[in-house]
């Protein structure tokens, strides 16, 4: 059997409301879901919460899914919001209108300024590191557009704000990444 017959068989048992293929279902993808949670929030405890959330309504709304697309990509559309609605009753987002921030004289290109080792690599930990010193709107936006591929229109629509709003969030939200790495390899650099 394949892995798409596999998942198949899983899938149908799950529709089933089976113990043991949800089970499976839930040690499949909790990896590659967990990481989506810990996109949003700092806390892991609060992840897996997350994640337990976004399983049940996986498990609740599965007779649903339209097997032309991804499953996979099904289910990280539904803990992403199950992560947007947790971040929406914790009221953390403060999202910087599109008029209060003029991202064309902040954004500072280094260019080769920094001479730094080649063999330093900017890998995967200390991306979610420098995307978690973010604050949570700006975090919440990155994640979405870079992370999920949402559009600004989706993201907007999503966080009840405007595109341009969504636009100039991410705008801040790499700019301030841009330090947090700079600052960060710098002091490599200067080791």
């Amino acid at each position: 059997m394949d892995k798409k017959e596999q998942l198949d068989s899983i899938v149908a048992g799950c529709i089933k409301n089976d113990r043991f293929c949800q089970e499976k279902l839930f040690k499949l993808y909790y990896g590659k879901l967990m990481v989506v949670c810990q996109r949003y929030t700092n806390d892991r405890d609060t992840a897996q919460d997350i994640l337990q959330e976004g399983f049940m309504k996986i498990f609740d709304k599965i007779t649903t899914f339209e097997s032309s697309g991804s499953f996979e990509g099904w289910m990280r559309r539904i803990v992403t919001n199950t992560a947007l609605d947790h971040l929406r009753k914790a009221k953390k987002f403060n999202f910087v209108e599109e008029n209060e921030v003029n991202t064309k004289e902040e954004f500072v290109d280094y260019g080769d300024s920094l001479e730094l080792d080649n063999s330093i690599e900017l890998k995967a930990e200390f991306a979610l590191e420098a995307i978690k010193q973010l604050s949570p709107a700006y975090q919440t936006v990155f994640n979405l557009y870079v992370m999920e591929e949402y559009s600004h229109k989706e993201i907007a629509q999503l966080l009840g704000i405007s595109e341009g709003t969504s636009k100039s969030n991410l705008a801040k939200a790499k700019m301030n990444l841009q330090k947090i790495i700079v600052k960060k390899y710098s002091k490599i650099a200067n080791e």
